[in-house]
């Protein structure tokens, strides 16, 4: 049974997947990890990471971090459901570095515009906590939508008028 995945297992995992790292790296966490690191939530479900640049060594010791903490790790970007949005490595913040590794919360512009897609209930209240917390402009996501729109055939899940129609909501409620 996996555990729900708290804080202080955020915290332990990144350390445990960091004493494997032989050379330096970026480690980006998205999704409920960010949620959960920032608190805007208790618990998540799983670890999401991307692993920049691919290390082996790190990939082979997931899954025994999984049974030794008892918790759920996905290879999983934003950029898998959505077009990464211009400037995203810039935008990505600081977490720690634990030994060779770099920790960062992946683009929180680009993680809104993934969860919108989603619209679960629990992305759209993420999305409403990274606004309310300064770390996305419901305008300038909009303006980074419409720089990548061209992009969107690339994922033929996406409902394009949809998604677009979605950020225009939250873009035009941010004005009034």
């Amino acid at each position: 049974m996996r555990k729900p995945v708290t804080e202080p297992v955020v915290r332990e995992f990144m350390r445990a997947i960091a004493a494997e790292a032989r050379e330096p790296g970026r480690i980006y966490l998205a999704g409920g990890a960010s949620v959960v690191l920032k608190h805007w939530r208790r618990s998540t479900v799983d670890i999401d990471i991307t692993i920049i640049p691919e290390n082996d060594r790190i990939l082979r010791a997931i899954p025994d971090l999984k049974e030794r903490l008892h918790v759920n790790v996905e290879l999983s970007s934003p950029t898998h459901f959505v077009p990464p949005l211009p400037g995203w490595e810039d935008r990505c913040p600081f977490i720690t570095r634990e030994g060779a590794i770099d920790f960062h919360h992946f683009d929180f512009y680009t993680q809104a515009l993934s969860k919108i897609e989603r619209a679960h209930r629990k992305d759209l209240l993420d999305v409403d906590s990274m606004i309310r917390n300064g770390f996305v402009d419901p305008r300038r996501l909009l303006a980074l939508f419409e720089e990548v729109s061209g992009q969107l055939y690339r994922y033929p899940v996406l409902n394009p008028p949809t998604l677009r129609a979605a950020v225009e909501r939250l873009a035009s409620a941010a004005l009034q």
